[in-house]
């Protein structure tokens, strides 16, 4: 009985696979933005030059899915997709995209997901999670779903996090949670982590490797480095209390006078000194890398130097093509430079003109970053299918080839939108209590996956590849086992009990996973199933679910 229900399953899952592409169905395209019209305009350029046809249209329920997991980090509920699909709107697309963006139904999602990714990027998916820590994960979170819920201006955004002071821990006094992306950072030898992070993060330019040495491959010079160091001298960071023994009060980040380096500190000449490979010492004050220098005077009330530091930033180009860069690269997989944040000469863009164009309208836009989204979702490129051709197959990116966009590249979900998927698709919302205990709940299972690196610039990695074992790990916790489970009153239960026939549920289960419904031959398997456990239906749905949710197509945004 096993082993004939095991083929089955193994039958149905190739099925599942094979049906990724059927049923495309071609959407209205036309957005009267100016920003989208040159966003296509200048890709179809480079489609033009390298002789490239772009692939068909998405069909309707991939465009969908692929929009909700971009930006709330989920699959639609199959409400959410028929709500979609059966518009007749001419502007659908452009409708949805401002509904998930400005609707008040979902800003907290909004914030949720784009809090996940920003917590990521700004202290990984580890920081806070150790005790010698002083990252309060908490703090950090709360501060971007504050910023992300109100739609800050990202030049905010980066200045508050740049020059940020106070508490990390919520419910402190001087709380600020933007406090919690340097506080561990300034900790490190000679601020170096904070050099090198603010850096590639907030400017795309990755100053690291000119720590020791010249760089390579450009014009990067070791002095380069130390004068961008020479901004976090002053920064200060200490514990308060034990986190320990859970009496702690947080910690606190600020700034406090350097007098320098050297046998003789002078506080009005705050020298910086480092030593090149040759042996020589040289010496470095805080100067931007565009060679705009500021006061040499190490005192805080003469001279903040990580406040001129926010001020530089935001001020510079560096800042409006690394967010753009980035956010593109988000939303079409690949950014315009190999990784994302090294914008550096020795590492021309795919696509010049484009990121420079976008650069300046996000600065227009106040930087407003919804506008920024929509542009590039709206865009032709974001609304192709992934399927590839013959005449788009050179378009390769992964074999080392500058991306063309010419159709849509699959990706992985990350670990946490698959999370918030499989919740999505069991109806299991509503039993996640509050949204402390459900970023609780979600960052212990999280845990499982991710491994943390002692490097230079902190790297870690997610060891989460998407395999079925890990698929099926997520289903230890209690949560998902009421979600996916037969017991009375749950998902399958409900959808067993509801009185229409087999076909209609199997397609149910296709538009929770997959928005689709299922093909022919699909159908037909999910019968096996359906007659394999003609006295228990919620058997034979919970079958045919857990293939679906282990199929390739689940767990890729294509």
């Amino acid at each position: 009985m096993i082993n004939r229900r095991y083929f089955s399953l193994t039958l149905l899952l190739l099925a599942v696979i094979s049906g990724m592409a059927v049923g495309q169905r071609k959407i209205n395209t036309k957005v009267q933005q100016p920003q989208v019209n040159e966003i296509n305009r200048q890709i179809r350029v480079v489609w033009d030059d390298y002789g490239l046809k772009p692939a068909e249209p998405a069909s309707e329920g991939e465009w969908c899915r692929r929009l909700y997991l971009d930006l709330l980090g989920r699959i639609p509920s199959v409400e959410e997709l028929k709500e979609f699909t059966s518009s007749k709107s001419r502007n659908k697309r452009e409708e949805l995209v401002n509904k998930l963006l400005y609707d008040e139904t979902y800003v907290e999602e909004y914030a949720r997901n784009w809090t996940t990714i920003w917590t990521n990027i700004l202290i990984g998916r580890t920081g806070g999670n150790d005790n010698n820590s002083m990252i309060s994960r908490e703090g950090m979170q709360k501060y971007l779903r504050d910023t992300f819920a109100r739609n800050k201006p990202y030049d905010r955004m980066v200045h508050e996090l740049v020059a940020a002071e106070g508490n990390t821990e919520p419910g402190t006094e001087n709380f600020n949670g933007a406090a919690n992306f340097l506080i561990d950072k300034v900790n490190e030898e000679q601020a170096s982590q904070a050099t090198a992070s603010v850096s590639q993060i907030f400017m795309g330019l990755q100053v690291q490797c000119t720590q020791c040495h010249n760089h390579p491959f450009n014009e990067w010079r070791q002095q380069k480095y130390w004068e961008m160091n020479a901004f976090f001298r002053q920064a200060n960071a200490r514990r308060v209390g034990n986190r320990r023994d859970q009496s702690g009060m947080g910690s606190i980040l600020g700034d406090r006078d350097f007098r320098g380096e050297g046998a003789r500190p002078d506080v009005t000449q705050a020298v910086v000194y480092y030593e090149e490979r040759s042996g020589y010492s040289r010496t470095a004050f805080p100067v931007f890398v565009d060679g705009t220098a500021i006061a040499r005077d190490g005192r805080v009330k003469e001279v903040n130097r990580r406040e001129e530091l926010a001020n530089l930033i935001t001020q510079s180009e560096y800042m409006d093509k690394a967010a753009v860069n980035r956010l593109w690269g988000h939303f079409l997989g690949y950014g315009f430079t190999k990784p994302i944040d090294d914008l550096g000469p020795h590492n021309n863009p795919s696509h010049p003109g484009l990121l420079e164009y976008l650069g300046s309208e996000f600065r227009k836009s106040s930087y407003n970053t919804k506008d920024l989204i929509s542009w590039i979702v709206l865009s032709e490129a974001y609304a192709l299918s992934s399927k590839i051709t013959s005449v788009n197959s050179s378009d390769d990116p992964a074999l080392g080839e500058s991306p063309k966009f010419s159709h849509f590249y699959l990706r992985q979900m990350r670990a946490e939108e698959l999370y918030e998927s499989l919740v999505v698709a069991t109806q299991a919302a509503g039993n996640r209590g509050s949204y402390e205990e459900q970023e609780q709940l979600k960052n212990r299972w999280l845990q499982q996956f991710t491994s943390a690196f002692g490097t230079d610039e902190g790297d870690e990695t997610t060891t989460f590849n998407g395999t079925i074992p890990q698929i099926l790990m997520m289903f230890n916790g209690d949560l998902i086992k009421r979600a996916t489970g037969e017991q009375p009153g749950g998902f399958l239960d409900q959808i067993a009990k509801t009185p229409m026939p087999g076909n209609k549920k199997i397609e149910y289960l296709y538009m929770s996973a997959l928005a689709r419904r299922p093909t022919k031959d699909e159908l037909e398997l999910a019968q096996v199933f359906l007659n394999l456990h003609e006295q228990d239906s919620t058997a034979a749905l919970s079958d045919v679910w857990w293939l679906v949710l282990n199929s390739s197509e689940f767990i890729f945004n294509h």
